[in-house]
């Protein structure tokens, strides 16, 4: 070791982290504006353990040390995931930062990790002790906050399968290379006449993405026409809901983008 631990094996690295303090680290996009750490790092890049993109016909998997340029690259990575990750960064970026990294960084604005939220994603964690598998959105509590354990990994994205479209936006102070100021995520499908998923998440306006499948609800299991009765309702819902937080932009101005886009997801797909 000289500024860290470069382990040759998962199991190598469960027991690193099991019995030191260590930060977990693969692509370190992040880790380069944070600062000098005072922990030593635990090189997870090099693992072929977390480096496989599986698609399967229940469902994707995506190793936590996967880069976006491989889920970009990868014929079988879900559509609506590529959405996100093509808007992350510049290709300089999106060679090195992770799927994993995105995740555990515990953002409200990071892109792919809305798009998790949105396709119900599920997390292996993996520790010495044993794994635990739990929804994306169990796995935050708050800004930089996490349920990860001290002797966990992040090692795998599980993604459920499904016959739907996708709707991914994200507005920022430019064009390109920008750090959202909103973010929104979208899943619409439906089944002989009924609208089998309907899901609708929200980045940059709370301290954790925001999502209710209550209010979903109002939508699923609908018909079209029952829908568009619904419409008024659903909008109504969300407006009581999204109260964001005050940040570099005001927060009636997140409420009201929030409004506009989940108007437009609603507009795209015939409601």
């Amino acid at each position: 070791m000289v500024n860290g631990y470069r382990p040759n094996t998962l199991a190598e690295a469960l027991e690193i982290r099991g019995r030191e303090r260590v930060v977990p680290y693969a692509g370190g996009t992040d880790l380069m504006i944070r600062g000098q750490e005072e922990l030593p790092f635990l090189f997870l890049n090099r693992l072929p353990e977390l480096r496989h993109i599986t698609a399967g016909e229940s469902g994707d998997r995506i190793g936590a040390a996967c880069t976006f340029s491989e889920i970009l690259d990868h014929p079988g990575a879900p559509a609506a995931l590529k959405a996100a990750v093509r808007e992350i960064g510049a290709p300089a970026i999106r060679n090195l930062g992770t799927i994993g990294g995105n995740i555990c960084n515990a953002s409200p604005k990071a892109d792919a990790a809305l798009m998790l939220c949105a396709m119900d994603a599920m997390l292996r964690l993996q520790s010495a002790r044993g794994e635990r598998i739990i929804p994306i959105l169990d796995f935050w509590l708050g800004r930089g906050k996490t349920t990860l354990g001290v002797d966990e990994l992040l090692t795998e994205v599980l993604i459920p399968r499904r016959n739907c479209r996708h709707y991914f936006k994200k507005v920022g102070a430019r064009r390109a290379l920008a750090i959202s100021r909103v973010s929104f995520a979208g899943l619409f499908g439906e089944r002989d006449g009924i609208i089998t998923v309907c899901s609708a998440a929200f980045g940059a306006v709370a301290d954790t993405v925001l999502r209710s499948p209550e209010n979903e609800s109002l939508f699923v299991g609908k018909t079209m026409a029952e829908a568009k009765a619904k419409k008024a309702e659903f909008l109504a819902a969300y407006d009581a809901l999204i109260q964001p937080i005050q940040g570099r932009v005001s927060a009636p101005y997140r409420k009201k983008v929030c409004a506009n886009l989940l108007s437009d997801f609603l507009a795209e797909n015939g409601i």
